[in-house]
């Protein structure tokens, strides 16, 4: 199987190379959340590593407890990134593993060249794009737009090829108006693949490969590993999903910390990077009523730290979840990206939950000192 493999001397002077040109509009852009970090670094071949914590704005004794407990979770992958340079790494953060649904994140990554160029239409309905699904879909379902599916608003309850969602809590097909009701919908995000290699004649592969994993350098990216599932008698869109490993997941969780920016080039438009990751459902307007509980409201396929939970430390902060344990979480007031890896196949199932992940996320909040 092919990886990518850019030799390391020429990815490290492309990296003082871009590097030197971005300094100067480094000192005229105003960054509050950067602006008591070290400044930015992009890894080339490899990541750089913080030496010293406590210069960094870090308690060694702090993320020492943060390794201690990590330890008793079943995590197999972890990578901590502050100011682009590692902090605290766990486990095996270069083995691919499935990323479950961080996919759909990754995918909402790939939508914004496409839509910024014209090739999607956001406004563009279901009945215009032409997308059914076994049995069809009712009117008021094809009335729902790409903006809405990118939302989890479509109104569209139709069941999906693949489990691992709300469908179960779905009102009546039919019932809801598209851009109205939040409900986590596999059929949403299956079809959203489908309507990304419609409009864009792309596979998504393909341009996840071209896209991002090249640019960015990943470092354990597999073309030939990637691979679409779910039982299409059921539905006809199925599941797009993504092996990748933890610290490649990192480059992507720092690319959105940089605003879709890598080193001078901009992979993503940074008006995209802003619109998937602010709020569209606020945590009070989550279904069903039980995820109102939580800490995060929605954007554009990611999850957004809202209410009591989006202050202070996670102010702005975001993450892509995924069912077992994966998750890419950014939090742009502290300038880090955490990239958490469960590979169920080596822990016999068991898995990091949402809430046990937030507490951990606590952790490593709590390490950092007083500024």
């Amino acid at each position: 199987m092919r990886k990518l493999r850019i030799p390391s001397i020429v990815l490290a002077a492309a990296a003082i190379l871009a590097l030197s040109l971005l300094a100067p509009s480094c000192a005229t852009h105003e960054e509050p959340a950067a602006a008591k970090a070290p400044a930015a670094v992009f890894p080339g071949g490899e990541w750089d590593r913080i030496a010293s914590p406590e210069k960094a704005g870090w308690s060694k004794a702090g993320l020492d407890a943060v390794v201690e407990h990590v330890k008793t979770l079943p995590t197999t992958g972890l990578m901590v990134v502050h100011g682009g340079r590692v902090l605290l790494e766990y486990g095996d953060v270069i083995e691919l593993s499935y990323l479950a649904s961080v996919r759909k994140s990754v995918l909402a990554m790939l939508y914004g060249n496409y839509v910024a160029g014209g090739q999607v239409r956001l406004d563009k309905t279901l009945a215009e794009l032409g997308i059914t699904d076994h049995g069809g879909l009712t009117d008021r379902e094809r009335e729902a737009t790409i903006a809405d599916l990118l939302s989890a608003r479509s109104g569209v309850y139709h069941p999906a090829s693949n489990a691992g969602d709300n469908l179960a809590d779905a009102p009546p097909r039919g019932s809801q108006k598209h851009g109205e009701y939040f409900l986590y919908s596999n059929w949403d995000f299956n079809a959203l693949g489908a309507i990304f290699e419609q409009e864009t004649g792309r596979n998504i592969y393909d341009a996840l490969e071209t896209d991002l994993a090249v640019p960015v350098g990943m470092q354990d990216f597999e073309r030939e590993g990637q691979r679409k599932s779910g039982n299409l008698k059921v539905s006809m869109h199925p599941a797009y999903h993504i092996w990748l490993s933890t610290r490649d997941m990192a480059r992507l969780g720092y690319l959105m910390l940089r605003q879709g920016n890598w080193a001078g080039r901009q992979l993503v438009p940074r008006d995209w990077v802003e619109r998937i990751t602010s709020p569209i459902t606020r945590l009070p307007e989550m279904n069903p009523a039980r995820m109102r509980e939580g800490r995060v409201g929605y954007g554009y396929l990611w999850w957004v730290f809202d209410g009591p939970w989006g202050r202070g430390p996670y102010e702005g902060a975001y993450t892509g979840m995924g069912a077992g344990g994966q998750y890419i979480t950014v939090l742009p007031a502290l300038d880090l990206v955490v990239a958490h890896k469960t590979n169920r196949a080596k822990t016999q199932g068991k898995s990091v939950s949402g809430g046990q992940y937030f507490e951990f996320l606590d952790k490593i909040v709590a390490a950092r000192l007083e500024r």
